[in-house]
Parts: structure tokens; sequence; C-alpha cells
């Protein structure tokens, strides 16, 4: 391998293994893996960009810094030259959270500053302009995400925020400059004294730009938008050849797991349910253990074939009305659990087809799955691809973060990950 990534969460590590696999025209990406968690075993031979998928974006400080370190002894024992820590594109993280810890652990490891921190993803609204992130139109904390249940964004200056996470300053990078080109990046990072620099883009071609000018650089940091030039650089200096993303998927009965509150999600469940088969989850009755996973399962299998979808999503009303009543992390964890649980009776029950909406619904579910490293297939929507298990029964999966994906994203995603 010569790319590799760490990644905060499930959904996101897909996100960035997809926009690697695809790349740039004309040359296309890199043939990309992802793997689930640090893995016990190297890499296959012919995967240039290895994509580890950890869960450590709202786990305590220390575990995700260590997690993090682990992951990146692996990557560089597989012979990466360039490492990729990847957050989320609405940064999300607490005042006290993962990103910068993190970022700054990965750089005293490879001994490394100016090191470029930019979570913009124009193909999926997101962009940064004067330190700041904005959602469409809107800044990040007018976007709807002031409500995340476990990461509220209040404040859309990524450098002050990044600033209260780490120990030293933060640098910036701003648009003016990145408009002159890859030079006049480089040698704003290449002179920084901070460790972590914000750099601005408001484009794909500006984020094309960022990875031109970090060619050679150890360590960058961002949402998957950032990767959008890194295949090139290795495509470019003969490292690698280049590949187009190949269509992949499996036939089979089909599932829909939905734990995210997003907007965009309860919009894209209004949709699927005009249609299709969906069964509402009572989140104070999961709580109280009055019903239970095997519910779902038997949802999922009276409605093979219809692209059933059961979900617990809710308004920012009733979520801080559940948070309030049995507690933030308590919620949370019982409905992870949930949600794993039924995952793994559905495979037992023959699904082959699985999406799972929300970022750490997603992580749960597929760290109960333990499927091993993943081919990375076609885009269903910007930021979410196929994925393929490997094995004699393989498992299609489309793992989708809350705010990405079309209206019609789930009855898409199915036909996508056929045969």
């Amino acid at each position: 391998m010569i790319l590799g990534v760490i990644a905060d969460d499930f959904t996101g590590a897909s996100d960035i293994a997809n926009t690697i696999a695809k790349g740039l025209p004309p040359h296309g990406g890199l043939k990309t893996a992802q793997f689930l968690g640090v893995p016990l075993f190297d890499a296959p031979r012919e995967v240039e960009a290895g994509v580890v998928a950890l869960k450590s974006r709202t786990i305590p400080v220390a575990d995700a810094v260590n997690q993090s370190l682990k992951a990146l002894a692996w990557l560089l024992a597989q012979g990466c030259e360039q490492i990729v820590f990847k957050y989320c594109s609405t940064f999300d993280s607490t005042e006290l959270g993962n990103i910068g810890p993190v970022g700054e652990a990965l750089a005293a490891a490879l001994g490394v500053k100016g090191v470029v921190a930019c979570p913009a993803f124009p193909g999926a609204g997101r962009t940064v302009y004067m330190g700041h992130l904005f959602v469409g139109d809107r800044l990040l904390n007018e976007s709807g995400l002031q409500h995340h249940p476990l990461t509220p964004m209040t404040d859309p200056d990524i450098r002050r925020w990044l600033g209260y996470q780490t120990r030293s300053p933060v640098g910036f990078v701003e648009h003016a400059v990145v408009t002159k080109g890859a030079e006049a990046i480089a040698e704003a990072l290449n002179s920084a004294d901070e460790v972590l620099a914000i750099v601005d883009a408001t484009s794909d071609d500006d984020l094309a730009t960022i990875g031109r000018a970090v060619v050679g650089h150890k360590l960058v940091t961002g949402g998957s938008g950032i990767a959008i030039g890194l295949a090139e650089n290795f495509i470019r200096s003969g490292k690698a050849a280049g590949t187009r993303g190949v269509a992949i998927g499996t036939d089979g009965p089909e599932a829909i797991l939905v734990g995210s509150c997003s907007g965009a999600t309860r919009r894209q469940i209004d949709v699927h349910k005009r249609s299709h088969p969906t069964l509402s989850i009572d989140v104070d009755k999961v709580m109280s253990g009055e019903i239970a996973s095997d519910q779902i399962v038997s949802f999922i299998t009276a409605n093979h074939g219809h692209a059933p979808l059961a979900y617990s999503s809710n308004t920012p009303d009733e979520v801080d009305r559940m948070q309030e009543k049995y507690g933030k992390t308590q919620v949370a964890s019982k409905l992870d659990d949930f949600f794993a649980d039924a995952a793994r009776n559905l495979i037992a029950a023959g699904v082959t087809r699985l999406i799972v909406a929300g970022g750490e619904t997603s992580g749960a579910v597929v760290s109960a799955l333990d499927l091993g490293a993943l081919t990375i297939g076609q885009e269903i929507d910007p930021g979410v691809p196929v994925l393929l298990s490997s094995g004699n029964k393989p498992i299609a999966l489309a793992l989708k973060s809350g705010n990405f994906g079309s209206p019609d994203f789930f009855s898409k995603a199915l036909e996508r990950m056929g045969p």
C-alpha cells in the first residue's frame, strides 16, 4: 500500500474510500480496500490504498488517540507513504473532542507540522471560507448540526473550535492563498510553526489544488474531499497505474436500518415510506426492554422483496426529551446494541443487502458483523459507495452518514447493490 487512511467512523471510512477509488479523470483512482478496525493481518498485495475504519469519534480522547496510533503503526508497516486522518465534513466533535488530540498525536509520531486540516466536501455542500464551515448556504451552527445528539456543532469558526482541542495554536491558509495555486499553499504550510492549519476550500478544484500542494507530505487531515487529488499524485509519479471504479453487488434479501436523526435522513424516510413498508421503533420501549431486536427481524423477513425499513429517527425535540429522560450516552449505547443485534440476526436469516444510515449506528452494526476487508464499488450518491465483503456468501453494504444522500437514496442504493 502507498496511501493509508485512519477514519474516525465507519460511514466516513466508506466515504473517503469512495473518493480515493474514484480519483480524478482521466486516470481514475487507486485500488482501495476498507478494513473494519485495525487488522490482525497484512493487506492484500494488490491494495494500493487502505482505509482503517475506527469507531473513535465520540469515545474518550485517550482511547481515540491510542486506537489511531495503532492504526498508524499498521498502515506504516504496510508501506504507506502518506497518511490521511479522516473526520466528518461537518467537523463533528465537542469542544473537548478528538479531532485536535488525534491530529497532534499523529503529527508527533510522524515528526511533522504544517499539517492540512480541511473538512470541506463541496460535493455534499460542505465548504470552508475564512476558516468558517458552511453547509450549503448556511453556517454550520445554523444548518441543523447544532442539534446533533452527540456532537452539537454550535460554532462555525473551526479554527476556534479546533483551538479548544489542541495544545498548540491553529494555523490558517486563507482562500486568497489557495487560489494562487499549489506552490503558494505548499509554501504557507512548509513555513507554518503550527502543527495543524485550517485551509479554506470552496470547490473541488480547490481541493485538487490542495492535493497537489501536499505531494510528499506524510500527514493530511480532513473530510473525504481532502483526498480528491491524492490518488493522482501517486499515479503521476508512476507509483500507481490508476483504475476506474467497478460495479459490484449481490442478489438476495434486503434490509434497511436507520438510526440517524438528521433532517436529510428523516426526509429520506418520509419519501421511502410512501411506497415501501416501514417500522418505527419506539425508543421508550427499547430503553425499558419492552421490545427487542427480534421484532425488527420479523418485520424485515415478512417484507422481503419490498425494501423494508426500520428506523428510530426522531425530531430534535424528541431526541432532547429522550436524552434528558435516560441520559445521552445511555440512549446511544442502547440503540447501538439494539441495531447491532438486529443486523447479526438479519444476516443469519439470509439478508445479503444491508443499508445502514447514521454514523454511530453504522459503526455498531459493522463491528458486530465482523466482515473483514470490504471492496469499494460504484458510488450511490456523493460520499456513499457500495461495499462488498469477501467469502463464499458476500454481503453488500451501504453505510450512509446522516446528512448524505438524495431523497430517494434508499431505493437507489438497493438497486446499485444488486448483482
